[in-house]
């Protein structure tokens, strides 16, 4: 998603802050430099260092850039540091294509290496100023309260629905609204539009995590095999939906899914799920979530990055 918005002087530059991640994670031992380049060097979407730059360039254009490159390596780190403890969390077999980290070198090697991209996340962002470290901070703590949240599940009598969007909320939307306020930090904007831009970052981090959890069911290129969370246990947004029907035949597809199923089973369900009204109503939810990212950005002048931002919006009802 990122390089396919990322054009001229962007290309470049996400080439460079490319360059520059693995040149950062490199430590003192070799085994931890591979183990920290693992997924890093697997690639990525890179959204997270796009917003920073892209709203970095809402201003009259007076940053600097060496700010620019550390807000933007911050960001990445620290959602690579995280990928490497949710994958152990969650025993992924693979990540970005390749065999995960937590089964290549094992549980206790995983979590220390996302520790140790955590503490280079937090030596660099300590280089741009309080402002920035008590943001990145404030992040931090709801990724982890998001990431226990989805381990322990809802309490007794918490609303399930309410609870799933609650985990995304601090899991991944968190972190997307920190990069497009770090941008906007780095371009000393005023803080009515700083406010806007977390606003819409918060928004924009729903509707693109809800559209990655659609992804699973809709798409058979999105990098893993359709019905991926289905076959883990795994309750997204069409399934959330399918619970709350009450029509007989939903109640018996919801009977059916269950973590374990197999490959028939899953590829059944895939394609019951993908014909069933469920799946409209997860893209109106996610629909939703991108207007009130759009509306965020009413408050910027008319630019080329608000233009490139309204349009990275779009890609989630795509």
């Amino acid at each position: 998603m990122a390089t396919g918005m990322a054009q001229g002087d962007t290309s470049a530059w996400l080439a460079r802050v490319e360059a520059k991640l693995l040149a950062i994670t490199e430590a003192e031992s070799p085994f931890v430099t591979e183990v920290s380049h693992h997924i890093l060097a697997a690639g990525g979407k890179r959204l997270r260092p796009l917003l920073v730059d892209l709203t970095s360039k809402i201003g009259d254009g007076s940053v600097d850039q060496d700010d620019l490159d550390r807000a933007a390596l911050v960001v990445e780190l620290t959602h690579v540091a995280s990928l490497y403890h949710d994958d152990v969390m969650d025993e992924a077999v693979i990540r970005r294509g390749v065999e995960s980290a937590n089964l290549h070198y094992g549980n206790s090697v995983a979590i220390l290496t996302g520790d140790y991209l955590f503490a280079r996340a937090s030596a660099l962002v300590a280089t741009l100023g309080t402002d920035f470290v008590a943001l990145q901070a404030e992040t931090f703590a709801r990724m982890v309260q998001g990431q226990i949240s989805e381990f322990r599940g809802p309490a007794s009598g918490d609303d399930e629905m309410d609870h799933y969007l609650k985990v995304l909320s601090d899991k991944t939307a968190a972190l997307i609204s920190t990069s497009a306020v770090f941008g906007g930090m780095v371009a000393n904007l005023d803080r009515p539009v700083l406010a806007a831009l977390g606003r819409f970052g918060e928004a924009m981090g729903m509707a693109f995590q809800l559209h990655d959890d659609l992804l699973d069911i809709t798409s058979d290129a999105s990098g893993k095999s359709p019905g991926t969370d289905l076959r883990q246990g795994v309750a997204t947004l069409p399934v959330l939906l399918l619970k709350r029907s009450d029509d007989p035949s939903d109640k018996r597809l919801l009977a059916s899914l269950s973590a374990g199923m197999t490959d028939n089973e899953v590829a059944g369900a895939v394609a019951a799920l993908r014909a069933n009204p469920v799946l409209e109503q997860a893209r109106q939810v996610v629909a939703g979530y991108a207007r009130q990212a759009e509306t965020e950005l009413e408050i910027l002048p008319e630019c080329p990055a608000k233009d490139a931002l309204v349009a990275l919006t779009a890609e989630m009802t795509a």
